[in-house]
This record gives C-alpha cells, sequence and structure tokens, in this order.
C-alpha cells in the first residue's frame, strides 16, 4: 500500500512542529531542571542544613557529640553516610547520599539532580528509582545502565562508586 506524499507531508510537518514545540517549551520553561523542582520531586532529597552537595562522609561518628543512640538503627548496627561527587552527564548533574549498614548498602537517595531540559528531568526521574533498587539489590555500584537512560546511568553508577570509596566499602 503506498502512501501519498500529502499524508507524508503533513506527517512530517506534524513531527517538525513537535519537536520544535518541545524546544520553544524548554526555553520558556528554564526552571524545569533547577534543584528546586527536583527537590519536590519522590526519591529526591536536598542536601542536609550546612553541608550542600560536597563530597565526603555525612555526620560525626556515632558516639562523637551526637545523641545516644544517634547514627544507629533499632538493630545496633552503625550507620555511615557518604555522598559521591556530583558528577556531570550529558544532560545534567546529579549526586547521591550512600547509607551503610555494617558493611551493606541500606540505602541510596540523590542529593542534587539537575537537568538541562524538562525530557531529561523526567527520564532521569524514571530511571533512578530503578538504579537505587540494582544498587541495593547488587550491593555494588556494579549494576546494568537502564535502557534510554545510560547518561544518567553512568552519572549515577560513578557517583555510588565514589561514595562507597570515601566510606571504604568494597
Amino acid at each position: 500500500m503506498k502512501a501519498s506524499p500529502g499524508i507524508v507531508l503533513v506527517g512530517a510537518a506534524a513531527g517538525f512542529a513537535g519537536v520544535l514545540g518541545l524546544h520553544i517549551l524548554a526555553t520558556i520553561w528554564p526552571s524545569a531542571g533547577t534543584a528546586a523542582a527536583a527537590g519536590a520531586q519522590p526519591g529526591v532529597a536536598g542536601p542536609p542544613a550546612g553541608q550542600g552537595a560536597q563530597p565526603g562522609v555525612a555526620g560525626p561518628p556515632a558516639g562523637q557529640g551526637a545523641a545516644p543512640g544517634a547514627g544507629r538503627d533499632r538493630r545496633g548496627g552503625p550507620l555511615r553516610r557518604a555522598t559521591g561527587a556530583s558528577v556531570q552527564f550529558g544532560y545534567g548533574t546529579l549526586a547521591v547520599r550512600v547509607t551503610v549498614r555494617g558493611g551493606r548498602i541500606a540505602n541510596v537517595t540523590v542529593t542534587a539532580l539537575q537537568t538541562l531540559e524538562p525530557t531529561s528531568q523526567m527520564i532521569s526521574e524514571q530511571a533512578i528509582p530503578v538504579l537505587r533498587s540494582e544498587v541495593l539489590a547488587a550491593q555494588s555500584a556494579n549494576v546494568h545502565a537502564v535502557s534510554g537512560a545510560s547518561y544518567t546511568s553512568l552519572a549515577y553508577v560513578k557517583s555510588v562508586q565514589e561514595a562507597l570509596d570515601a566510606l571504604h566499602v568494597r
């Protein structure tokens, strides 16, 4: 079945208009990639007060200037946290904080996510929960990239590995 030239031209014009519309939207809506917009998203936490997005271990060691029981979970295991470096990827910047309990990765949260456009923000927000689950299941930064989010995946893995290195975990 042959497509008439008119249908092909209309389809091409519609596709061009869609792409142009996305670029115009990104131009008039620049706040879509700010940390404030990212902070309102599930699974994306802001940096702790006074710490910023600096890499390194967060908080004092348990028992040093902390309230009794601070830095320990209900089971009494020591909690240690480190924030990986802020990693630039093809469409923005990303940093994660890793929490370790007894040598095992207990949690991974995104402390900074800034993207250049709304589409990148959406892709990152869909990939981050998958990457978090993979890291927790593997107990390491050695995980597969999320299809369609390879740049985000590489930045996430690099930041996780830097946090693990700061914690001296594997």
